[in-house]
C-alpha cells in the first residue's frame, strides 16, 4: 500500500475505535413528550376569556396562592409549602385563557403548574480571636449559615392534580354566572 495510503487509514481507524468506546448517553427527558391530544393541561368552558381567567384566579386564591400576575387571558400564581424541616416546596401556577373559536363564547384554558424542591444547605464557619497581650491566646468562635439551594425542578405530570383544579374553576365559573350583573343590581 502507498505510504499516504497508510497515513490516512491510521487516523481513520483511532477516530472509529475512539467513537466506538465512547458511549453519549442521550438525555430521556425529551423523549418522554409526546405531543398527542390529551386534557391534562387544558379544558374548554363557557364564558369568555375574561370569565373564565377570573374564574381561575379566584380558585387559585381561595387555596392560598399569591397571585403575581392576572390579566383577562393570563393568571400567574405561587404558594409554598414547608415539607419537613430541610426540605421547601414552591408550586407556580401559570393560566393561559384563549377563545376556542372567535366569537364562539367559549374558552379554551391552558394551565401547567412547575414544582421547585428545595433542601437546606449548611455551611460551618469558624473564626478565631488572638489576643497579643497575653501571648498567642485564641479563642475559637463558630457558627454556621443555612441557606435554601434549589434540588428539583419538575412540571407537575398528575393528570388528578389539574382535574381537581378545573372542577374548582368550574365551580368558580358557574357560581359568577348566576350572580346578578352590577348595572341589574343598580336598577334594583
Amino acid at each position: 500500500m502507498p505510504p499516504l495510503f497508510h497515513k490516512l487509514l491510521i487516523p481513520a481507524a483511532l477516530a472509529a475505535l475512539l467513537g466506538a468506546c465512547s458511549t453519549s448517553k442521550p438525555s430521556t427527558a425529551f423523549q418522554r413528550e409526546e405531543f398527542m391530544p390529551g386534557d391534562t393541561y387544558s379544558r374548554t368552558f363557557s364564558g369568555t376569556e375574561a370569565q373564565t381567567c377570573e374564574a381561575a384566579r379566584r380558585a387559585l386564591l381561595s387555596q392560598g396562592y399569591v397571585v403575581s400576575a392576572a390579566t383577562a387571558d393570563l393568571v400567574n400564581a405561587r404558594k409554598s409549602f414547608q415539607h419537613d424541616a430541610e426540605t421547601h416546596i414552591e408550586i407556580e401556577f401559570r393560566v393561559t385563557c384563549a377563545p376556542e373559536v372567535k366569537g364562539g363564547g367559549k374558552t379554551l384554558m391552558f394551565v401547567s403548574a412547575m414544582q421547585d424542591r428545595y433542601g437546606l444547605k449548611k455551611s460551618n464557619n469558624s473564626a478565631s480571636l488572638g489576643v497579643g497581650a497575653f501571648g498567642s491566646v485564641s479563642v475559637p468562635f463558630t457558627g454556621s449559615d443555612d441557606s435554601l439551594v434549589k434540588v428539583a425542578s419538575e412540571t407537575i405530570t398528575a393528570a388528578n392534580f389539574y382535574d381537581r383544579y378545573f372542577r374548582l374553576v368550574t365551580s368558580y365559573l358557574t357560581a359568577s354566572s348566576t350572580e346578578i350583573p352590577a348595572e341589574a343590581a343598580e336598577k334594583r
